[in-house]
């Protein structure tokens, strides 16, 4: 029962903030709290928990109201390099990070 969203462009660094409330929590309340919460994370962190019941419900027949989110990471994804001119000629590097989020679900 889990499901990964890869290479969302946003710093895994948001993506923790969002992924550290819900840890641990009911998958409806979860669902709940991530439809409010006004971060742009909260998106793709709810998706991936939505993919993550879809799965268990398909592969094992499990309801939804029985899981909780066992474990969700947002590791660290490729990094696209661009950059910027800076003062004197010189290159201001913009390091656009992406993140893949990892959700596991448990059964209560």
């Amino acid at each position: 029962m889990r499901a990964v969203a890869k290479y969302i462009r946003m710093s895994p660094r948001k993506v923790r903030l969002v992924a550290d409330l819900v840890r641990g929590r009911d998958v409806p309340e979860a669902l709940v709290m991530l439809r409010f919460l006004p971060k742009a994370a909260a998106r793709p962190v709810e998706k991936a928990i939505r993919s993550a019941v879809a799965n268990a419900e398909d592969t094992y027949g499990l309801s939804p109201e029985d899981l909780y989110v066992a474990s969700i990471t947002a590791d660290e994804g490729p990094t696209l390099k661009r950059g910027q001119p800076g003062p004197r000629g010189r290159f201001k590097p913009i390091l656009k990070r992406s993140t893949h989020i990892t959700v596991m679900l448990g059964e209560r």
